[in-house]
């Protein structure tokens, strides 16, 4: 279905895309946002957004214009989504056409979550990219969050799918050897 070296590109790019997104969203935890663009993300109101916003204002957190860190992080995240997306995606289906009923379904219903996280994905950003560029209303928030929560369950979801089914694929293709 896969080739291997689409694995290695799609596994090698979420890893490297995991590390730089960290990298660059590090800044962005301050005592204000602790859970740093996590806090954006799921600020479902202009209140919230504001708060989080002035938190990360030059002069605020050490000096450095976070905000333009946050706008560079969600620029970031556009290439992130890409690799993880399709490496769940594909996972969840690799994985479910080894099984058949109910955790074949399952998996094909995961896998579909998995490509909708990265679509999600991408309305969020779009939603945090107005709100840091000064444009912040209680609908963009709601939307913004609303799509980061969908996300997260779908991405969280297309992932508990392989842990668990994973090492079962695995016993069953060592099995046939």
């Amino acid at each position: 279905m896969i080739k291997k070296i689409n694995w290695l590109f799609l596994v090698a790019g979420t890893l490297i895309m995991l590390y730089v997104m960290a990298s660059t969203g590090r800044p962005l935890q301050t005592t204000a946002t602790p859970l740093g663009i996590l806090n954006l993300e799921f600020a479902y109101s202009s209140e919230k957004v504001n708060t989080v916003i002035d938190a990360w204002s030059p002069g605020r957190s050490d000096g450095r214009d976070n905000i333009k860190i946050a706008i560079k992080n969600t620029w970031l995240d556009f290439i992130f989504l890409f690799f993880y997306s399709l490496l769940l995606f594909y996972a969840c289906m690799i994985i479910s056409a080894a099984f058949s009923g109910f955790f074949q379904k399952l998996g094909l219903i995961m896998a579909m979550g998995a490509l909708n996280a990265g679509l999600l994905d991408i309305a969020e950003n779009a939603g945090m990219l107005i709100s840091l560029n000064g444009f912040t209303s209680n609908s963009i928030s709601m939307f913004t969050a609303i799509c980061a929560a969908i996300k997260w369950l779908f991405a969280l979801s297309a992932l508990a799918y392989i842990m668990f089914t994973g090492p079962f694929f695995i016993y069953k293709q060592l099995k046939k050897k």
